[in-house]
């Protein structure tokens, strides 16, 4: 029969080597085979599973001589036995119950095995057929040889692999093929390669201490070793389980199905995948493995077993491979025969040949992987129709949720400078304000109380503030050590004992965020609960020195493990684990471990992270230099444009929201039944799928909608216009009062404040500032389309150019860059006051459309150019908002005499400003306007005050460059409305949820 496609080149980075007890153990394996019954199992139609000629061809103790090269005698026979055992059990399975489509006579066999699996061998009952009869005699050779601890993984592993067969019995029978991400995840556990990494262990007599047998390294080292051998393993046996058997559990199948593509081009991307798999491996075996065992303080004794292990698992590889290109059981045509330059030939050589075709798939992965461009102008990208079958719901308490949300990140400072950014902060209150991440919360439990809201809402916000904080602070410097301080400390803020010990005084927001947070979570759970939330949280915030690890060796992760690393930095386990303990009462423990309910939760978290990716990927990629996002992953991975690699990934987003329907549909009821749950067990996990609903429903309809990642707001954000750099350098602090731009008002009183902490629902809600005289609201002038154009940016009045000292009631917040700028830190305080900028101060920043800000002189004012305000921008700066944005305290300011387009002229006069420096400002106002000093009239728009460039009165439209409209609900205590109920409104007017309980990008 002519092959299916031909092999691809493959990636054999390591020779492989003969173990010289094969013939003793061929001899063995037969013996034992026959002596188990295996050679006798009769299938339905009459005929036998294997017979002895057809297991000599498969030849497996040849298989087990190739990948443990270096065990004894002994060993090797247990191993091979192994491998005829688990080969044995998948060629039986398939013809008792896969071929039959018999699901529950499947499920009774499993559930018989699982009994020969006990700590004591004695225990097991009695073999009734072949299958039991060698599980019951393996089991009682291998488990006195180790460790208790390796006893647990490897019962787990074979568990898996027989167990979730049944996957692969369900897809049959539904005729149903796997998606992409769905296959990799499963086919680990039914595949077993785990299995085989825990018999790693065995042959070479050494274990890896428990102590780090969970940790990310070592996981993915397993993770990577596993899926390489199965991707290989399905490029070589497609012929016979797809093409002669009918099987569609083959990732070369699910890549034909997926893509959409010819066979061969998907055997292509399956090998592809697979050298990144071996490439992901080697850089975890170099690169993460001695700093885990110094970290850990290994003895050397163990140190040596775990470099006998990586040893192993590369010895696998390159015996597997060579064992696939042998055996009659796979299409192998002239995979065994490689051109040879002059190296060693025989059994037992295949791959130890110099050849640089067994190299050029891994170097060609690396070169694609570290030369990637950095902040390419992409553009917006726009998103595809995605699936999305359930409605957005919203809690009634959003209004009181918005009012809380800002005064608690106040509270917390994260709107302070910060060390390594101490010009500007990571967030200021205009931006978080756009954020609208209280309204997220809403969205995904609508159905909680204010308090639980409250709380959600502060998670979203601390894990979205430090997702941003750790690329400002230390990826720009590339200081990863910094950051594995950083995140070290962060566990101290989580004490599993709450009475025993106090945590020590945070140093930054982040930490003080995460005590506050702490505190009030784990308080009212169990010490287990504690220590999984804890590990949760550990595991999101050790995802983010990840990202910064690639950064510093501008490295793109690997696909594979970029999604399950993806889950991790947008926080979608630490929401499930929050999710799990509210059922923790009526669900059992197990249950959360059956893949019915791990497979709904991942589908789930997957399709909420991608659309993260997709809306994102303008800001990450043209703005912040950032390659963690799938779109660019599936571009360098498929060398595919960007629009391709888009479709693609909402392809993948929308087959992992049918997969969550199609577990919804069939197998949730399934498992209610299998395990017999009782009906409060059935309504609480019911209730999970319903707030898994709402958690995708909610995260979408915010993306869709938020002005975090609008076009106009990134170019505000990240590339102020010059005249808002000219009004960013101007002087402040002590001393500066008498720096007076020609033409400018008079310095108005400022208005008392409240401090920080004061609640901030105490505020009345104010009304909307009245529109410029001839015009009416919602007409042309105050519409989004028609705020801060050039004629109207002239019009506006601007105002006072000074105010009081930051730090007191009243005072603007510290002087902040715009994001994504870094400059010193002028001079302030006495003798400061009138600084002359230098001639390439400002020249340095460039506008949305690159030009350069307008040389200043020194001892020569010139006032900057007109600037348009651009679309978008926001009114408030620092929790203020000029007059027509109907702050709490308003006035009505008179545009300055000989200014330009509103706008003071830069250069500072007046005694005591020869020698002083620039001090970075704000550049938050729309169109770079600074922010007027509040007066102290009552609360109100101030008679004749026009609107600022027609922008809106609501502090969320604004931010979005939203229309003005009538302001609703409490006030927060920022001095700027809160929003209508509903959420903000992005550039086109519709409303903003945000997504709770995940960080955002």
């Amino acid at each position: 029969m002519q092959q299916a496609f031909t092999l691809p080149d493959f990636y054999l980075p390591y020779p492989a080597r003969l173990n010289p007890h094969l013939e003793r153990t061929r001899d063995h394996s037969m013996r034992w085979a026959r002596d188990m019954g295996m050679l006798d199992a009769a299938t339905p139609s009459g005929g036998l599973v294997w017979d002895e000629p057809a297991l000599a061809a498969m030849d497996y103790a040849l298989m087990c001589a190739y990948t443990h090269p270096d065990c004894d005698g002994p060993m090797l026979d247990l191993i091979t036995d192994w491998y005829v055992w688990v080969f044995f059990f998948d060629d039986n399975f398939l013809e008792l119950y896969k071929y039959p489509r018999d699901l529950a006579g499947g499920r009774r066999h499993l559930d018989r095995l699982e009994r020969f699996m006990t700590a004591d061998p004695a225990d097991s009952p009695a073999p009734e057929n072949a299958a039991e009869a060698g599980l019951a005699d393996l089991w009682r050779r291998t488990v006195p040889l180790m460790s208790d601890g390796w006893r647990r993984r490897f019962t787990t592993s074979t568990h898996n692999l027989m167990v979730e067969s049944m996957w692969e019995l369900d897809n049959i029978q539904r005729e149903r093929i796997a998606n992409p991400v769905e296959y990799i995840q499963m086919r680990r556990r039914v595949g077993g390669a785990p299995w085989s990494a825990n018999l790693v262990e065995c042959a070479v007599g050494a274990e890896i201490p428990d102590a780090i047998a969970r940790t990310r390294p070592m996981r993915v080292l397993c993770d990577t070793f596993s899926d390489a051998v199965h991707l290989r393993n399905d490029l070589f046996s497609y012929q016979r389980e797809v093409r002669e058997e009918g099987e569609n559990s083959n990732a070369v199948l699910v890549f034909e199905h997926f893509f959409g593509c010819p066979t061969q081009e998907a055997a292509e991307r399956v090998n592809d995948l697979l050298t990144s798999r071996l490439v992901q491996f080697e850089d975890t075996a170099l690169g993460e493995v001695a700093p885990l065992l110094a970290k850990h303080a290994v003895p050397p004794d163990q140190q040596a077993g775990v470099a006998a292990y990586v040893k192993g698992l590369q010895d696998w590889q390159a015996g597997g491979h060579e064992w696939h290109a042998r055996s009659s059981r796979y299409m192998n045509e002239g995979a065994a025969v490689r051109p040879v330059l002059g190296g060693p030939t025989g059994l037992g050589t295949g791959a130890a040949r110099p050849s640089p075709l067994a190299l050029a798939p891994g170097l060609r992965v690396r070169a694609q992987r570290h030369a990637h461009p950095l902040l390419v102008p992409v553009g917006h990208l726009p998103v595809p129709p995605l699936h999305m079958p359930y409605p957005v719901r919203t809690s009634p308490h959003i209004d009181d949720a918005r009012a809380y949300a800002v005064g608690w990140a106040r509270a917390m400072g994260f709107f302070d400078s910060v060390p390594g950014v101490e010009a500007g902060g990571v967030w200021d209150e205009r931006r978080f304000l756009g954020f609208d991440l209280a309204h997220c919360a809403a969205m995904i439990h609508a159905d909680s109380d204010p308090e639980a809201l409250y709380l959600s809402s502060d998670w979203l916000a601390w894990g979205t503030y430090g997702d941003d904080y750790f690329p400002v602070v230390f990826g720009a410097t590339r200081n990863v050590a910094a950051a594995r301080v950083c995140n070290a400390r962060l566990s101290l803020f989580m004490p599993i004992d709450l009475g025993h010990a106090a945590p020590p005084e945070p140093t930054n927001p982040l930490e003080r965020g995460l005590a506050d947070l702490w505190r009030r979570t784990a308080g009212p759970l169990p010490t287990a609960q504690r220590e999984q939330f804890r590990t949760a949280v550990e595991d999101m915030t050790s995802s983010w020195v990840w990202e910064l690890d690639n950064q510093a060796l501008h490295r793109i992760p690997d696909p594979v493990d970029y999604i399950e690393m993806r889950r991790c930095t947008f926080g979608s386990d630490m929401t499930m684990s929050l999710a799990r303990f509210a059922h923790l009462g009526a669900v059992p423990p197990e249950v959360h471990q059956t893949r019915t309910l791990r497979e709904l939760e991942t589908a789930a978290q997957d399709f909420a992270m991608l659309t993260n990716d997709l809306y994102s990927y303008q800001k990450e990629v043209e703005f912040e230099g950032e390659f963690h996002n799938l779109v660019v992953l599936v571009q360098n991975f498929l060398s595919v444009d960007r629009f391709t690699a888009r479709d693609l990934v909402a392809d993948l987003m929308n087959e992992r929201m049918r997969q969550f329907e199609h577990i919804l549909a069939g197998e949730l009821q399934e498992l209610f039944e299998e395990y017999g749950l009782a009906p409060e067990a059935r309504a609480a996990l019911t209730r999970h799928a319903d707030e898994l609903k709402d958690w995708m429903s909610g995260i979408l309809e915010w993306h869709r909608k938020c002005v975090r990642y609008v076009d106009a707001e990134l170019r505000r954000t990240y590339r102020p216009a010059p005249a808002d750099i000219a009004d960013w350098l101007t002087p402040k602090g002590i001393g500066t009062a008498g720096l007076r731009p020609a033409g400018a008002t008079p310095k108005t009183a400022a208005a008392p404040t409240r401090p920080p902490s004061t609640p901030a629902a105490a505020d009345p809600p104010t009304a909307p500032a009245p529109a410029r005289a001839g015009t009416t609201p919602g007409s042309a002038a105050t519409s989004p389309s028609h705020a801060g154009t050039a004629s109207e940016s002239a019009a506006s009045p601007a105002p006072s150019s000074t105010a009081p000292a930051a730090g007191r009631p009243g005072a603007p917040p510290a002087p902040e860059p715009p994001n994504g700028v870094r400059v010193p830190v002028g001079a302030t305080g006495l003798g400061t006051s009138a600084a002359r900028p230098t001639a390439p101060a400002a020249p340095h920043f460039a506008s949305a459309s690159g030009a350069a800000a307008p040389a200043v002189s020194s001892g020569v004012p010139t006032p900057a150019a007109p600037t348009a305000a651009p679309t978008g921008a926001a009114t408030s700066v620092g929790g203020r908002t000029p007059a027509a944005a109907s702050a709490p305290s308003a006035i009505a300011a008179t545009p300055p005499t000989g200014s330009t387009g509103g706008r003071p002229p830069l250069t500072a006069t007046g005694l005591g400003t020869s020698a002083a420096r620039l001090v970075p400002g704000r550049a938050d106002t729309p169109g770079g306007t600074p922010s007027p000093a509040p007066a102290t009239a009552p609360p109100g728009p101030s008679a004749g005050a026009p609107s600022p460039s027609g922008a809106a009165t609501n502090a969320h439209a604004a931010a979005s460059g939203a229309g003005a409209g009538p302001v609703t609900g409490p006030v927060p205590d920022h001095g700027v409305p809160a929003p209508a109920t509903g959420a903000a409104p992005d550039p086109s007017g519709a409303r903003v949820p945000v997504p709770s309980g995940a960080t955002t990008r």
